[in-house]
């Protein structure tokens, strides 16, 4: 019989000092996260336990902020509620000081309902709805137009509501970073976004204050950013000298990398992602490279997630069943599945036992939970032997996992957070039936039967 082809794998072999777990440059076991025992999480709150890190989120926020602002007078972080909504998530930030940056009516519903006040909302994303439009007008919101549509519907909004309010307009650009997002914005290489400002100057309806770019996402190249702030700055100085228009602000979006792992990297991403400092110096060099001399710089915007939460984020879990694969290959099944770790697909997470173990590490496969074939968490994870009931972290999971989530064959667990004197709060209670069949409605022709008193089955009335 001809055997089947397997390609070569390269994985990292990470060295350093020995330890009493064996060599690495860190410990392979997290059983305690901020001075938690992992174990009494899952005792407490049940498994699978997203936990969140309060400590994590506010140093992660206070280190980005403060390389940016040593290098620029006026900086202003806006939180990206796409990337974690929580509410307990988005409180953090906004004590921290940022103010609120959505992309549909939902988010924007979410800020308001959280109490930031329509002028600290950043409305961006291709699809606005003219109620959630006029609803931005009339408080006030920085509404950074996509598209043409987007900018003769607002027009209208303007004029019925007898306001000219100012917005920005999106961007996209070749910033070195292949492919370039053409799904957003105007394009800046083809004169696309000049024609946009030409337009909004004709229209008379709006005022052009901002312009924003989001060179993309998980960035690894922080010179894209000096490219893209350089070019803004280009554009503004046009806005200014062809049409009048002040451009107050440039808002360069997020993109970040996290220190997760992408499936194509060698190195681990503690390693290979940027800096705060790295962002911020070719960001801020791109901005003052085309600013004019005795001219004000512009305000600068920042829309960062996932670099300020990923790493805040864990995701404890049990092991259900160990089995081998066709190969032999040592296996698990842990109570989570790709429902809840949408990002699996990208990275290759952190994952460490929550319980020290003297065995050695082989590659496991990680089967989540799901009926489904796909369900598969890692296919090659180092781990030691593990047996029913042991449980497994997964680090760093706190950006878009909980946005992305979905009840899907099981019902999606409870959150909790560490706060700050390490009490355990819990911010988001594990789904029953009740809350997933919360908005169904089953017609009356449909209802099932019951048995009655006399063990007889009756038609239940609707």
């Amino acid at each position: 019989m001809k055997k089947t082809y397997s390609p070569p794998v390269i994985e990292r072999n990470v060295i350093g000092m020995m330890n009493k777990h064996g060599h690495g440059t860190s410990s392979p076991v997290c059983d305690v996260i901020d001075g938690v025992r992992v174990a009494d999480l899952l005792k407490e709150h049940g498994s699978p336990l997203f936990i969140y890190s309060e400590r994590a989120l506010r140093e992660k926020y206070r280190a980005a902020h403060r390389a940016f602002s040593k290098r620029y007078a006026s900086v202003q972080f806006a939180w990206s509620y796409k990337t974690n909504y929580l509410k307990a998530v988005c409180q953090v930030f906004h004590q921290e000081g940022a103010i609120a940056e959505v992309v549909s009516d939902f988010e924007y519903d979410k800020a308001r309902n959280l109490g930031v006040p329509g002028h600290q909302i950043i409305y961006n994303g291709p699809y606005k709805t003219r109620a959630s439009l006029e609803r931005a007008v009339a408080e006030g919101a920085k509404i950074q137009i996509d598209n043409l549509d987007e900018l003769l519907l607002l027009e209208d909004v303007a004029r019925q509501a007898g306001k000219k309010p100012d917005v920005g307009i999106r961007v996209f650009a070749d910033c070195g970073i292949q492919p370039v997002w053409s799904k957003f914005g105007f394009q800046y290489e083809n004169y696309d976004a000049y024609r946009a400002i030409k337009r909004i100057h004709a229209g008379g309806k709006l005022n052009l204050t901002g312009l924003h770019m989001h060179v993309g996402t998980f960035i690894l190249a922080p010179a894209a950013y000096g490219v893209a702030a350089a070019k803004l700055m280009v554009l503004a100085e046009v806005a200014r000298n062809e049409f009048g228009f002040t451009v107050e602000y440039i808002d360069l979006g997020g993109g970040f990398a996290s220190s997760n792992t992408l499936h194509n990297q060698y190195l681990p991403g503690e390693q290979s992602a940027p800096s705060f400092d790295a962002y911020a110096e070719a960001l801020v060099d791109g901005i003052h490279s085309q600013l004019p001399a005795g001219r004000v710089p512009p305000k600068l915007y920042l829309e960062t997630g996932r670099a300020l939460v990923d790493d805040a984020g864990y995701l404890a879990t049990t092991v259900r069943a160990v089995k081998r694969t066709a190969t032999g290959q040592p296996a698990i099944v842990v109570d989570a599945g790709v429902n809840l770790l949408y990002t699996a697909n990208w990275y290759k997470f952190n994952i460490r036992p929550a319980q020290p173990t003297m065995s050695a590490p082989t590659p496991t496969v990680i089967y989540g939970c799901l009926c489904m074939n796909i369900d598969v968490l890692r296919d090659q994870a180092a781990l030691p032997s593990l047996g029913v009931g042991d449980a497994i972290v997964f680090h760093p999971v706190g950006a878009y996992n909980q946005t992305q989530s979905m009840q899907f064959i099981t019902y999606r667990p409870r959150a909790v957070m560490i706060g700050m004197n390490g009490k355990v709060e819990v911010i988001r209670e594990r789904e029953d039936l009740r809350y997933v069949e919360e908005m169904e409605r089953l017609p009356a022709h449909l209802q099932p039967e019951a048995p009655d008193a006399g063990n007889k089955l009756v038609k239940l009335r609707a």
